[in-house]
């Protein structure tokens, strides 16, 4: 509740900042004022009414508050969640006030937008301080450590008879990531025959690329797989299963299954490092490699429990004398 009422206030004050700072210097902002500029350089090549320029940057901030609230509501009260949810918020709202003190300060006393040039350090100088109010935000609600979980816990064990062979299979598909790999696809295609064809120009150039990148990352993200066979943790990622990645059971300690939501890792699709991550397709029950090395792998599958018992008792089966 306290961390609610924090982001309530903070919203209130930054939404009042991006209104009354514009209505304050609007007797020396030019009509229309410059809102866009090109990535070539520091010239403006969009304009926009005061009006305009207000309710843009206060329906942006309003929509992104609202999302970043809504993650961290469905996320439980755990270190990772409060430290995603508090930079999400405190660093968005830093981002805003970069971009509205930016756009006004090149406006001022400028004879027409035409005239509002952007000096190039007020880029970095903006995405410093995002950074850093993120970096300030994520550490401030860092403390206390969570209490221990489900690695203090007994471990769930099938009971598996001398020489008994089993398998458990389990996948996961993300609709919105199925849609979006489609309308990739779509995108493409379209593109490549209007370059074929030479409708198209240097649009082309842009587009394709960034088309391709979606539609190739959506076709492993969209789906997950894992099996559990013998001695072989298989993730397959895809549809198809492929790309796959192979993990030997003698490096897992154990496993269990575990409740985790989006904002408790950052999002959807493949989060955290190396040695610590996990693969996020949908919130829920998630299963979690613990490794040998000290690691862990948390993967969001069906039926997770299920298939950590049965990597729990080949495990015991391997240490049998």
């Amino acid at each position: 509740m306290r961390s609610r009422v924090i982001a309530g206030v903070w919203w209130l004050l930054v939404a009042a900042a991006l209104l009354l700072a514009p209505l304050a210097l609007r007797d020396r902002l030019p009509d229309p004022m410059a809102t866009h500029w090109g990535t070539t350089g520091s010239v403006p090549d969009g304009s926009s009414s005061l009006t305009g320029f207000v309710i843009t940057i206060q329906v942006i901030w309003a929509g992104l508050w609202v999302l970043f609230f809504l993650l961290g509501r469905q996320a439980r009260v755990r270190r990772p969640a409060r430290m995603t949810f508090s930079a999400c918020v405190f660093g968005t709202g830093v981002l805003m006030l970069s971009v509205a003190a930016s756009t006004l300060s090149v406006n001022l006393d400028a004879a027409t937008w035409r005239d509002a040039l952007l000096p190039a350090w007020h880029i970095p100088v903006a995405l410093a301080a995002t950074a850093a109010t993120m970096a300030l935000a994520a550490y401030l609600v860092s403390e206390p450590a969570d209490d221990p979980r489900a690695e203090s816990q007994a471990r769930p064990q099938l009971r598996l008879n001398p020489g008994q062979r089993a398998v458990w299979v389990s996948r996961v598909v993300n609709p919105w990531l199925t849609v979006a790999m489609f309308g990739a696809l779509v995108v493409t295609v379209v593109t490549v025959a209007l370059a074929s064809t030479g409708a198209a120009g240097d649009p082309v150039r842009v587009i394709l690329p960034l088309a391709v990148i979606l539609l190739l990352a959506g076709l492993v993200s969209m789906a997950v797989s894992v099996r559990v066979r013998d001695d072989l943790i298989t993730i397959g990622f895809g549809p198809l299963g492929w790309p796959a990645r192979r993990i030997p059971l003698s490096k897992v300690e154990s496993a269990w299954s575990e409740q985790r939501q989006p904002g408790e890792v950052g999002g959807w699709g493949f989060r955290g490092l190396p040695g610590n991550a996990t693969i996020m397709l949908r919130g829920g029950e998630c299963l979690v490699l613990g490794y040998r090395s000290g690691g862990r792998l948390a993967i969001s599958v069906d039926d997770a429990e299920r298939g950590a018992s049965l990597i729990n008792a080949l495990i015991a089966e391997r240490v049998q004398p």
